[in-house]
């Protein structure tokens, strides 16, 4: 399954170019561009699972580092500052890493 199934190219491509300049990255602004925030609980999971790369139930940090390249391969990678930013604003029990229901939670709240 691709991102593209679930999100529109147009909104994918807007919300990117929204944040090409490090450190410009803002994840719920992203959510609302790419019109995560509009979608069902169960399709928003479908989009962890596509951000899950190893498949291990969590987005970890250095999985995060290449959220973007996830919705466009073509897309930078997060800084530093941006990825310890989104994990400590989705991390709701610190563990270091996010889980489904972590995410579900910061992108419909």
């Amino acid at each position: 399954m691709s991102l593209s199934s679930i999100l529109s190219a147009d909104a994918i491509d807007s919300a990117i170019k929204d944040c090409q300049a490090p450190d410009s990255f803002c994840p719920k602004k992203f959510f609302t561009l790419c019109g995560l925030t509009k979608k069902s609980p169960a399709d928003v999971k479908k989009v962890f699972g596509i951000l899950d790369n190893d498949g291990n139930g969590f987005v970890e940090e250095e999985e995060l580092k290449f959220f973007l390249q996830r919705f466009s391969p073509g897309a930078r990678v997060l800084t530093d500052k941006e990825t310890k930013g989104f994990m400590s604003a989705a991390d709701d029990d610190s563990d270091g890493r996010i889980g489904a229901d972590e995410f579900q939670a910061m992108v419909l709240s």
